[in-house]
């Protein structure tokens, strides 16, 4: 089972990055590589259980289920329900934590997900690579100015 992975040092206090981050729904106003967000089901983007409808740069459609959020630890984890990808039980987490030395924030994105095994290494690099690392390069320059 592949687990792609990023993470990165983000030059602004966790409470500023998380206040942007935590709802669900609010991707498009930080993460490039969304052009679109809307909620299929839920009151709000902080709602567990809410259903979001994301639509990708290059127009692919990925409709994703906000499976926790915790406001003390900084992090949610969420589930595809339905993509362009070929994946199989996909669950992707997104952690903050302080870096006490400096006031900053240090984010890490991960998922676990089931795929055929030539589909794999494809999907851990698209994964890894433009949607998580792509992600918080998008935070660190928003938070550098």
């Amino acid at each position: 089972m592949p687990r792609p992975y990023a993470s990165g040092v983000v030059a602004a206090p966790v409470e500023e990055v998380w206040a942007l981050i935590r709802d669900f729904n609010g991707m498009t106003s930080w993460h490039s590589g969304i052009e679109k967000s809307s909620l299929d089901s839920g009151a709000s983007g902080t709602e567990v259980g809410a259903v979001r409808r994301l639509v990708l740069g290059g127009g692919g459609v990925v409709v994703e289920r906000l499976v926790t959020l915790d406001d003390t630890d900084h992090t949610f984890t969420y589930q595809i329900v339905e993509s362009p990808f070929a994946v199989r039980r996909y669950i992707s987490t997104v952690r903050l934590a302080p870096v006490t030395d400096t006031g900053h924030t240090f984010a890490e994105w991960w998922s676990e997900f089931d795929a055929e095994a030539a589909d794999e290494e494809g999907l851990t690099k698209t994964f890894a690579g433009a949607v998580y690392a792509g992600g918080i390069k998008a935070l660190q320059e928003r938070f550098t100015g």
